[in-house]
């Protein structure tokens, strides 16, 4: 937990995947957990009770974000803090909790907390409650794009002067046994069980799926006159974002990467950068064999200057809604501190990818990062990020 241990472990490039005993009777039993989270102690028991951990997961990392960037919601001016928030699916936790006591009590046992727990506009809800942000608030739903659609709506709000300050990113707590048996009957999820640690390998040409992971990543966006004004630690800018759709089909990504493309072309557009300015990028990779294939032939087909490109899901498995969000917040780091993470387990590289893959930590000057996201129904999205 925490950004400084994340990061860490991103840099080591050990996998966190291992098995997973409220998997124990699924089809596929390995999953990417976050360590040690206890919620009653960390937002009090009776606080946690009423919140399940994709809202519990965000209130943690927004805490992080604030200190982090100095800001107290005592402070500031309520109505101009925003929050948008990106989300898979809710709380299939409490759904799924919920369903048992359903056919083993009875429809009168079901809690009334129920929907206030597991709707998804509550991620951003809540976070308004415990923060006091009265400004716009709203949860965007862009599957495995969501957390990066989040930052570039966020932005969006900045330049259009509806806030002053926005919390964005994403949060998913999805590994339940419901929907990972879904994901598992989709054929999406690895089943490398002999050796969890393996089991998640963008870009190698043993992958065989991903490995779902949970958790929640959380910025602050300002203007940056706003933010040089009250003399913050700038970490980074989010120069340009980008969005489309593929168009094509409803889990599998267009084969030659087409939709990508054009947030890709978007996103340098938008940061007045053209396809060699790139030095980095932090692909969606998410270790299945369509996606990795799709997205390297993309980028070696876009960007002319043989920009470094790590997944950091090798590490962290696929957070899906929560993805863009957490590598966001990897790719800000790697610009302001000129490091390039490794692609966890990439021992045998796809002979058909033609991209520059970081197989161990580099040192690189970053001047500008894409951050590239893809979810099911063909929905893309890309950020820019600069130097500050």
């Amino acid at each position: 937990m925490g950004v400084e241990s994340s990061w860490a472990t991103v840099r080591s490039g050990r996998s966190t995947a291992a098995f997973d005993p409220v998997l124990e009777s699924n089809p596929v039993r390995i999953s990417c957990r976050v360590p040690g989270f206890d919620a009653d102690a960390l937002l009090g028991a009776r606080r946690a009770l009423r919140l399940d951990p994709f809202v519990q997961f965000a209130l943690v990392a927004a805490r992080e974000a604030l200190a982090d960037a100095g800001l107290d919601r005592e402070t500031w001016d309520g109505a101009r803090v925003g929050v948008v928030l990106g989300n898979g699916d809710g709380g299939p936790t409490t759904v799924e909790a919920q369903h048992r006591v359903l056919l083993s009590a009875g429809a009168g046992k079901v809690s009334p907390l129920l929907l206030p727990m597991q709707l998804p506009n509550m991620l951003a809800g809540q976070t308004a409650i415990e923060f006091g942000a009265a400004g716009p608030n709203l949860v965007v739903s862009t599957a495995c794009a969501s957390g990066t659609t989040a930052v570039g709506v966020a932005r969006d709000l900045l330049l259009l002067d509806r806030c002053d300050v926005v919390l964005t990113g994403g949060s998913e707590a999805l590994i339940t046994p419901l929907a990972m048996a879904g994901f598992a009957q989709m054929g999406a999820l690895s089943r490398r069980e002999d050796d969890p640690a393996a089991a998640s390998r963008p870009f190698d040409a043993d992958r065989d799926g991903f490995v779902a992971g949970e958790g929640a990543g959380i910025l602050v966006l300002e203007r940056p006159a706003d933010a040089r004004a009250r003399g913050a630690r700038v970490r980074a800018r989010v120069a340009g974002y980008g969005a489309s759709a593929d168009a094509h089909h409803m889990t599998s990504p267009h084969p030659t990467g087409a939709g990508i493309e054009s947030a890709v072309r978007d996103a340098l557009r938008d940061a007045d950068a053209g396809p060699g300015d790139v030095r980095h990028v932090n692909a969606h990779g998410t270790s299945t064999p369509l996606n990795d294939l799709a997205e390297a032939t993309m980028l070696k087909r876009v960007l002319t200057g043989d920009p470094l490109v790590t997944s950091t899901k090798g590490v962290t498995g696929h957070l899906l809604g929560a993805a863009g969000a957490v590598e966001a917040v990897f790719t800000v780091l790697s610009v302001e501190q000129s490091i390039v993470p490794p692609t966890a387990n990439l021992t045998h590289p796809d002979p058909r990818i033609d991209i520059k893959v970081a197989s161990t930590q580099t040192s690189l000057p970053v001047d500008l990062a894409l951050s590239n996201s893809c979810g099911f129904g063909g929905q893309n999205a890309v950020l820019a990020v600069a130097a500050a």
